[in-house]
């Protein structure tokens, strides 16, 4: 088990760590719809001389991948990122989803997760961390009807970061890139009306 090991979920409005340390975990959770960016440097400081744990201790970062906010993802992502680089350590991404299937021990299960617009971010489970088929976006209507007969539905958007921090600590991070997983494209949109007019050669 590679330890110590950083978790950092920032994909909803709240801002989880925790530092695993060979079998025994320590959270810190703080719900905030907003200043993720500037509370996380800070929030890992504390975690980690709590533990008193060096950055130069860690062996490893696992960070969620989303869907989630759009923020709140590049700001998890881009610190996990940036911390393996600095400390030439490996960085393990786990999609929300997988993440969130963690909360539970049930042998069949659905994650739906509100998408809003109606919609739904959904996927199947055998188990916790053992996902059937991908991830996908729904109506809401059809994600439910898609949930298995007698499995265990999740709708919270938060996960369980102790679970995550153990359940990352045995992948390959190969397998697991730091990538975000969006599922649905950006809202934002090209500003056409300060876009410079292509000149057609003559």
């Amino acid at each position: 088990m590679h330890t110590p090991l950083l978790a950092i979920d920032t994909a909803a409005p709240r801002l989880q760590l925790a530092l695993l340390i060979g079998d025994r975990a320590d959270t810190l959770v703080e719900d905030m719809a907003q200043g993720q960016a500037e509370r996380l440097i800070p929030a890992i400081d504390e975690l980690l001389a709590r533990n008193s744990i060096t950055y130069a201790d860690l062996r490893r970062i696992a960070v969620t991948t989303g869907p989630g906010s759009f923020t709140g993802l590049r700001i998890g992502l881009s610190a996990a990122r940036g911390f393996g680089l600095a400390l030439d350590i490996p960085v393990v991404g786990v999609p929300s989803l997988l993440a969130l299937s963690l909360a539970t021990q049930c042998t069949q299960l659905a994650v739906l997760l509100d998408a809003r617009r109606d919609e739904a971010y959904f996927q199947v489970f055998s188990g916790p961390g053992i996902p059937v088929g991908h991830p996908e976006l729904l109506p809401i209507a059809e994600a439910r009807r898609q949930v298995p007969v007698g499995a265990d539905l999740i709708t919270s958007a938060f996960v369980d970061i102790a679970a995550l921090t153990r359940f990352a600590a045995t992948l390959d991070p190969a397998a697991y890139p730091p990538d975000a997983a969006y599922i649905r494209d950006a809202d934002a949109k090209a500003q056409e009306k300060f876009r410079v007019a292509r000149v057609t050669p003559s």
